[in-house]
């Protein structure tokens, strides 16, 4: 199975926050944004994985800034790291300035996906080679977010969370 970079993965959403999808202050409804953000990174897991891929969790989220009513809004996807069959998706949401056309990063969210089989059984993911620096970051940190996880699920034990150890010592 050939590896794949996380360019290859690249999906970029755009769309118009329309005022059906607006809350009473007419900014975009957070659960408008997690949907979007579900399709974007869906999308970008399944150009990575070339299978079909299920949401497997909603690891982060952060709502840093508001998205108005008629705002453009961009949703840039990439899978930041592959695991046996699973993939970590890191998405950075941006908003279009309506006058100057000036992109500013308001959100930024991160899922995991499962590869399946047409029978809905977890399958194998190629390996995903990071290229730029922001991509290794992301594609170390994965490593380090994946063991918290197993850890507070009780699926490692503390001693085999070697990468979150790592950070201590």
């Amino acid at each position: 199975m050939l590896s794949r970079t996380a360019f290859q993965s690249k999906t970029i959403v755009t769309d118009l926050v329309l005022p059906s999808e607006t809350n009473p202050i007419n900014n975009l409804f957070g659960g408008e944004l997690l949907a979007r953000m579900d399709r974007a990174a869906s999308i970008s897991a399944r150009r990575h994985s070339r299978r079909i891929v299920v949401t497997a969790s909603v690891n982060h989220v952060a709502f840093n800034r508001s998205i108005p009513l008629g705002s453009v809004v961009m949703i840039e996807a990439k899978v930041s790291r592959a695991f046996s069959s699973s993939m970590e998706v890191y998405m950075d949401v941006w908003i279009e300035d309506r006058e100057s056309g000036e992109c500013v990063k308001a959100n930024e969210a991160i899922y995991t996906f499962v590869a399946v089989d047409e029978t809905g059984r977890p399958v194998r993911v190629p390996e995903l080679v990071p290229e730029t620096e922001l991509e290794k970051q992301r594609f170390d940190a994965a490593l380090r977010r994946k063991q918290l996880s197993l850890l507070l699920a009780g699926k490692i034990k503390p001693s085999e969370a070697t990468e979150l150890k790592a950070l201590f010592e």
